[in-house]
């Protein structure tokens, strides 16, 4: 069997799925739009899409997330890397919210900036 290789996924040949849409599976297995994928094959995103839709028809699913799980269950697609897809799926598993970044502004910082600005508009006026 032959297997293709396109970024961090592998791909296994064979498996029920045509080359073009085993590529893109795993574009799309990679967190990439139908627009990305498009651009980066230099094709439409309509042709894209169709392509998907019909790995997803011989999958039997209905979502893009959905044809990715099927490939991996299927042994159709794999990460390269499967030590850091253990470590991912641990973190997933054991619910550690450790890595997650709170994203919200710094409220100081924002007080700050106002105070500042409030300044600076009344030497302005002066």
């Amino acid at each position: 069997m032959e297997t293709i290789i396109s970024g961090e996924w592998k791909g296994h040949l064979g498996r029920g799925l045509a080359p073009k849409e085993l590529q893109y599976c795993m574009s799309v297995a990679a967190g990439m739009t139908a627009k990305e994928i498009a651009k980066v094959f230099g094709i439409s995103p309509g042709t894209v899409k169709k392509r998907l839709d019909v790995a997803m028809f011989k999958l039997g699913v209905h979502r893009r997330a959905a044809l990715v799980a099927e490939a991996m269950k299927r042994q159709i697609i794999s990460p390269v890397c499967i030590l850091l897809a253990a470590l991912i799926t641990m973190h997933a598993v054991a619910d550690d919210h450790s890595m997650r970044r709170d994203r919200r502004a710094p409220e100081r910082r924002t007080a700050e900036v106002r105070v500042m600005r409030k300044a600076e508009a009344f030497e302005y006026c002066a």
